[in-house]
């Protein structure tokens, strides 16, 4: 149980659940398969797959969840095929022009004849509450799958009062300041060899590096052409590996040899216990990571953000 990606969302007033009300609020929401005339549906589903029944995992306060979605996957050039032929007999048969409206009728008609037959591609997004920390964590590779999960969660608590954390200073504006040397780099962070460089001109460029010595003479050239660091490999307490991106957003996530020594001392037959091993060291990390991240990175506006008395 280890993510992959991580899209953080603070927070905005002080918001506690117990396991228990969680749970009961999901099952509300949780997963049924399509029916036959629908195209997607989505739905809560046991974070633990076949190991679990439980539509919340957690341990240590954090609450583990698993939003599945269902898509009917209707190939764009089969519909439009025999569109064209049904299309085609109405013309033939009837001496007559078919039109946009009524093709789009006859498409329609097409779509809800093939679903029933239609194959289906699901899809798991994972994420974590955790109130003590005021953070919820998908792992999600981009902002729409995460604020896709965060809104169907929002859905079946009726209220969720999060965003996206706001940094005192324009992320872009600190990684670049790290590779130029103007921003002293964090004593618990390390330079990866990849990084993602864009001019910020209105049809600016875009320069992808990757296995170079990212504060060498190659980099230092774009950087003093005005180029800013839009995504940057870190390495963060020698311990976890990322790429950070200029929304905050973290992709790759790699972790390192001391978690998973940590996780072979569990017993390897007990997949639920494996499980759980892994989710509590995994959510341990990154509540060192997240606010240790967002402190290097100029430190967290928290001027929208409601404390508890």
């Amino acid at each position: 149980m280890w993510f992959r990606n991580a899209r953080v969302f603070r927070f905005t007033k002080p918001f506690d659940i117990s396991a228990e009300a969680l749970e009961e609020k999901l099952q509300q929401e949780a997963f049924k398969p399509c029916g036959p005339q629908e195209t997607a549906r989505q739905g809560w589903v046991p974070p633990l797959g076949k190991h679990g029944e439980q539509l919340v995992h957690s341990a240590n306060g954090y609450h583990l969840v698993a939003l599945r979605k269902e898509e009917k996957l209707l190939p764009g050039s089969v519909v439009k095929e025999l569109v064209a032929e049904k299309v085609e007999a109405i013309e033939q048969e009837q001496h007559r022009k078919v039109r946009k409206k009524e093709k789009d009728e006859i498409k329609e008609q097409v779509l809800l004849e093939m679903l029933p037959q239609a194959f289906s591609k699901n899809r798991r997004s994972y994420a974590y509450l955790a109130p003590e920390d005021g953070l919820l964590v998908v792992d999600a590779g981009s902002a729409k799958q995460a604020e896709d999960l965060a809104s169907h969660l929002r859905k079946a608590l009726g209220s969720l009062p999060v965003r996206p954390p706001v940094v005192e200073q324009a992320p872009a504006f600190t990684l670049t300041g790290w590779l130029a040397q103007t921003i002293d780099l964090p004593s618990s962070v390390t330079l990866g060899t990849e990084c993602e460089l864009k001019d910020p001109g209105e049809d600016g460029g875009v320069v992808r590096c990757k296995g170079l010595d990212l504060q060498g003479d190659d980099i230092r050239t774009h950087l003093d052409a005005g180029m800013q660091v839009t995504k940057l490999a870190l390495t963060w307490d020698d311990n976890v590996s990322f790429v950070l991106d200029e929304e905050l957003g973290i992709r790759r996530l790699k972790f390192g040899e001391t978690l998973q020594e940590k996780l072979d001392g569990v017993d390897a037959d007990d997949a639920a216990a494996r499980f759980d091993a892994a989710f509590a060291l995994m959510t341990l990390e990154l509540s060192r990571l997240v606010p240790g991240l967002l402190e290097a990175l100029g430190g967290e506006d928290r001027s929208a953000i409601v404390d508890a008395a």
